[in-house]
């Protein structure tokens, strides 16, 4: 599955590139430690846009395109930011054959997103998960950590507006 890129503007703050400059500087000595950078970079902005990627390689010495790679390898990276409540819909195999893929494009449809995009507003993130183990309730979606289960279609209007403010 190929990750999707944001599309939103990235909105560093100069705190977080301070951050970002001094982890880096603690470990530009060694190559090595590339993933470990690149993970505290995700733990600081929440994601790896292309200009936090960019200040890794430079700073680390790397060529871009190794930051790329292991951000697109790695499935704990992610390329998109996620919004204030992140909705993860399971569409492995019990949670599909019971609905999961239309409770997922409804979603999508009533959110304007696809999957590993957040909306303008910062607010809702979309992503497809392949199991999260609750397979007797499917199917299934989480909202941040609170889980949804023996969903149909029509559930969808009234979990997204416990969300609204």
């Amino acid at each position: 599955m190929q990750k999707k890129i944001s599309k939103l503007p990235f909105k560093g703050t100069p705190e977080q590139n301070a951050q970002l400059k001094a982890v880096i500087d603690a470990s530009r000595h060694d190559k090595s430690l590339l993933m470990s950078v690149m993970q505290q970079a995700q733990d600081i902005y929440g994601y790896l846009p292309k200009e936090v990627q960019a200040m890794i390689a430079e700073g680390m010495g790397v060529p871009l395109e190794k930051v790329y790679g292991v951000a697109t390898f790695y499935a704990q990276f992610s390329l998109s930011p996620k919004g204030q409540y992140n909705i993860s819909v399971c569409l492995g195999t019990a949670c599909y054959v019971k609905g999961s893929g239309d409770i997922f494009d409804k979603l999508s449809e009533k959110l304007g997103i696809g999957a590993d995009e957040c909306t303008a507003d910062g607010k809702f993130s979309l992503t497809a998960c392949r199991c999260i183990g609750a397979c007797g309730l499917a199917p299934v979606l989480t909202v941040n950590d609170e889980v949804y289960g023996r969903l149909t279609v029509d559930d969808v209007d009234s979990i997204l507006a416990k969300y609204q403010d």
